[in-house]
Order: C-alpha cells, then structure tokens, then sequence
C-alpha cells in the first residue's frame, strides 16, 4: 500500500491554478481549513428560457375581448424609454392590421400586416413622408398574434401562430435611426401605443401593450447589502439581469427579478432599469444594486450606446425604491483606476474597506478583456479607488462576483477560452476554480446560499449562449437561465 495521500477535489481545484502562477509568485495558498469555496461542487439543476414581448407586469395599455373594427387605435400612454412592444390577437384576419407607436401629428412607427398580399412590413412616417424599410411574406391564420417591439431605435415585427412560439419575421435599426431618434426624450413622449386596422376590417381581440420584455436573461448580479448580505425577502431573492433584446448591445437593457429559493424556475420581473445621460434614454445593463443603509448605490455599464469601442462604468446613489416599478437612472461616470474599456461591476463593504470588482478591456475590436479589482476606504464605493491587481494574462474572461463562502471571501469571475471559473483571493492572487460545469457563452458564477427551509444547500445562478432567432436578429438574444446546485461527495 502507497503512503502517499489521497488527492481529494478540493486539492486538485486549489492547486490546478496554484501550479499555473508558481512560476511568477513567491505567495502561498491558503490554508486547507480556510478554502472552503473548494469543497463546494455544483451540478446543472435547471434549465429554462424567459421569453416576453410585452413584460407581463407592465402591460401599460390596450384593450380586451372581441371586436370587429376597421379602425386604428392611438392610446394615451407613452413608453418611459424606447424599449417597447404591442401585442394583438387576431381572432379574423382583415384589412391592413397595425401594430406600433404614432404621435398626433400621425408620424409612426409601424409594424404591419397585409391581408390581401400576406405580407408583413416594418413603416416609418416622418416628416410628412410614408416608407415601407423592409417586408416579408408570412401567414398569419385566425387565432394568431401580431407583435411590434421597439428596443433602443430597432424595430422588428413579430408573428405568434396558434401552438408556436414567438417568431421574428424582420427586422431594422439603421433605417429608422436615420429617418427618427426614438432616444430623445422629447421625441418619445409625443408617440404613444397604436393598434388596428385600416383599409378593410378585421375581428381583434385582446391588445397588451406595455414595456418589452425579454428575448432571454444574461449578467446576473445579485442585489445584496453593503455587507454582502443576499437581498432575500419572503424567500425570495433579488437580482438584477441584463434582458436581451431583438437585437445587439444596444437593444439589451436592465431589470430587477425575484427568484424563489424553494423552486428557483420560478423568476419574476418587478422593475424596469433604464439610464438617461448625454441627452438620451438608454438600456445600459450589467451591473449591481446594493442597499446602503437608506439608500441605493447602484453601478452600471455604458452598453446602451456601444458603437465598437468605449464602455465604461457608471454610477449613482438614489433613494428610490429601485426594486420595484420603472426608473430612468441618471448617472456619473465611476473614475476607475484604469486607463482601458471596462464594464460588469460589482462591489461589497468587506471589513473597512470598499472592494470593486470590474472587467477591464484594452480592446473592444477585436475583444480582449480580464477581471480585476479596486479598494477604497472612502464612505462611497465609487471614490478614491485605488488599484488591487488584474488578471491581464486572460483574455476572455468576465463576470467577476465578490462571494463569501463560509468565513473568508473571495474575487470569482468565468474564462471563455479556458472554460472554468478562476478564483482569486482579495490580494487577486490565483488560488484555484469552482468545481461547476460550463455552458456555453461566458456565464457569470453568481453564487447564492440558501437557508434550510428553502432547500438547503448553495445555488449558482447563471445563464448560457443560446441565442433567439439569430438568422433573423443576428447575435446578442442569449441566453438560457441556468441553475446549478451543490452535491454531496
């Protein structure tokens, strides 16, 4: 019998990254005793597509029932910002159906359906002129939904036949920027929700129209307290998400959900995030609320208005009740100890000392980013940061999460090319990897421990590539929601 040790899990996960930086530092890791983060392993547990074109909890106008009516409806409420859908069941097709948003002067912009031709088309009037940017033949039988959304300034038309899911039928940005700015404020408010038929008639039935919704959930970031304490209230947790849109970067935007730790597929969303800066309404997304006493301390990235290059993070401290409803969030660029691209921060209070932690990126074309961290003892996370360290021998390597794992804390983030989660230490020092598969894309591993009567145990919530529809939106629908849990030895 050999008498050397057993290797267990724990030591394999802690030294396989402990091998890789030997060569360039003389630190050692920590102890057995102190790695508890180590003995966790997870497994996939669930899997599951949040899909809404108008968000179901904020429905802001429209109609129910049956009605036969060969006119058009203009509503009385406008979107808060330019992400934004109409949904209407068509009970008999007829006519010209529309589906959209119009202003009083009659500018609009129109998703359309033609009965007599059996074809879809994307319009825009403006400035006293009608034009059809794009059209589609598609059916549309008795019994299915026209779709309009709107995220950021692309529109895209939708159809929803009776069993099937919802399908793209096309899809445009460039030419409705060109002919109207739905991201001016003022521009918004003078077009509001717009259903119906012109040129013949048509049986509809129930019409929603409200805020989008969500292609699928990415960036999941849970919304804690100063300490690091989970936000958790009636056993569920609050998180905020990055929504995909019906399109790139740009058509993505932020919102607060619940989770419930005793079934965690049941997800549910109860705010709407948008930013208002450089004159305009945006979907900057990726990053985290955290309660600061009475108030909120909110971090976010600049992707609203990604062109190629240039995001950064921004802030703001409010004392609104950001957990629920809708807010147009004005922030201030964070002055981050770096001089490169950056983005997905999220920050505790650990001891006495503000902890940041951040993706930097010295290039957005092509894309080249790594995790690192800040500190400050300032009273606000966002001042007189001063640099930690940086991973920047990684490339593709985001998601970064401040985790406390039984007495000790630790800087997690997720590699793309090596498929695994490194650890680090708060000295950002490498010390090992979770024992967890991985999806697809770069899933983010936000770790959350559940109380007993809920289950027991530790979750990691995160989310994959699959992307919606991508031969007619192109990249940038993902993904999945993905829920692993631990296992026993």
């Amino acid at each position: 019998m050999s008498d050397q040790p057993l290797l267990s899990r724990r030591t394999v996960l802690a030294g396989a990254a402990g091998l890789l930086v030997s060569a360039c530092t003389a630190t050692t890791p920590p102890s057995e005793k102190e790695q508890t983060i180590f003995d966790l392993s997870l497994t996939e547990r669930h899997r599951y597509r949040p899909f809404h074109v108008v968000a179901p909890g904020f429905v802001q106008d429209g109609r129910e029932g049956e009605d036969e009516t060969g006119a058009v409806t203009r509503g009385d409420r406008s979107p808060q910002a330019p992400f934004a859908a109409v949904e209407v069941d068509v009970v008999r097709p007829g006519g010209v159906l529309v589906a959209g948003l119009s202003t009083a002067a009659g500018d609009r912009v129109f998703a359309t359906w033609n009965a007599g031709t059996r074809t879809a088309a994307l319009e825009v009037r403006a400035g006293g002129v009608t034009r059809v940017l794009r059209r589609a033949r598609t059916e549309l039988p008795p019994g299915s939904t026209l779709g309009f959304v709107l995220c950021e300034n692309q529109a895209t038309v939708l159809v929803r036949t009776p069993d099937a899911a919802w399908r793209p039928v096309l899809t445009e940005r460039d030419k409705v920027s060109a002919l109207v700015d739905l991201r001016d404020p003022a521009t918004l408010a003078s077009y509001t929700y717009t259903w119906g038929v012109r040129s013949g008639s048509a049986v509809l039935g129930d019409v929603r129209a409200g805020l989008f919704g969500m292609t699928g959930l990415r960036d999941p970031h849970v919304v804690q307290h100063a300490d690091g304490r989970p936000l958790v209230r009636d056993g569920k947790l609050y998180l905020t998400w990055t929504c995909a849109g019906l399109g790139f970067f740009t058509a993505a935007h932020w919102a607060v959900f619940t989770l419930d730790l005793a079934d965690p597929t049941r997800l549910e969303q109860v705010a709407q995030l948008y930013s208002r800066r450089d004159g305009l309404l945006l979907g900057d997304h990726a990053g985290q609320l955290v309660r600061d006493g009475d108030r909120w301390l909110v971090a976010t990235s600049s992707w609203g208005d990604f062109d190629g290059s240039g995001v950064h993070v921004r802030h703001l401290t409010t004392t609104d009740d950001l957990l629920a409803g809708v807010h147009l969030l004005e922030t201030t660029r964070t002055e981050l100890p770096t001089d490169v691209g950056c983005w997905d921060p999220g920050f505790t209070r650990i001891g006495d000392r503000w902890r940041v932690g951040f993706v930097e990126s010295p290039s957005q074309d092509p894309f080249d980013f790594h995790p690192a961290l800040a500190q400050t003892s300032a009273g606000s996370p966002f001042e007189g940061l001063e640099r930690v360290g940086a991973a920047d021998d990684l490339h593709q390597t985001e998601g970064p999460v401040l985790a406390r794992v039984g007495d000790r804390w630790w800087f997690l983030a997720s590699d793309g090319e090596a498929r695994h989660y490194p650890v680090f230490d708060l000295q950002m020092r490498r010390v090992g990897r979770l024992d967890a598969p991985y999806p697809t894309n770069i899933p983010h591993p936000q770790l959350v421990q559940r109380a007993e009567e809920l289950g027991g145990g530790w979750l990691m919530v995160t989310f994959d590539g699959t992307q919606y529809a991508e031969d007619v939106m192109g990249y940038g629908g993902h993904g999945d929601v993905v829920v692993l849990g631990s296992r026993d030895d």
